[in-house]
């Protein structure tokens, strides 16, 4: 299985602005730029390959931990997962931070953290990003 998305980029790193498009369709033409990865601290002015990476790790980590909480016994009703990635720049990105509220009914809270841990490091997109700090801060509602 593969999947892929294009970025067209035209003109320096400040003064340029480029488009992605995904292969789903859901990103067409979607504009970004450097204000909306280095300067826009609220993140409104457009996406960034960091919100995108975001979006695949917290995406990512709540499949798999839907997953594992089945295998359990104990299938999720909810899971609300926020990613955070830091990106430092002159440094690169530098952790992803998961914050995890969940109603999960008939789970003890030392079984669910602990799916919790494992579904952090299963991922898919954790394993792609091992080479950054992934932390986990998990909620049982």
């Amino acid at each position: 299985m593969k999947r892929s998305a294009t970025a067209l980029w035209q003109g320096s790193l400040v003064d340029g602005q480029g488009t992605l498009d995904m292969l789903s369709g859901v990103f067409r033409k979607q504009p970004y730029t450097h204000k909306g990865r280095f300067v826009d601290e609220a993140g409104q002015s457009g996406t960034n390959p960091e919100e995108l990476i975001a979006a695949a790790h917290s995406g990512c980590f709540a499949m798999q931990l839907a997953h594992f909480l089945a295998e359990n016994g104990t299938p999720a009703e909810n899971l609300e997962v926020k990613a955070e990635v830091e990106l430092v720049p002159g440094t690169g990105i530098t952790g992803s931070a998961l914050t995890l509220r969940a109603k999960v009914p008939g789970i003890a809270e030392g079984r669910f953290k602990e799916l919790a841990e494992k579904a952090k490091d299963a991922c898919p997109v954790s394993r792609a990003l091992a080479a950054i700090k992934i932390t986990l801060t998990a909620e049982l509602l």
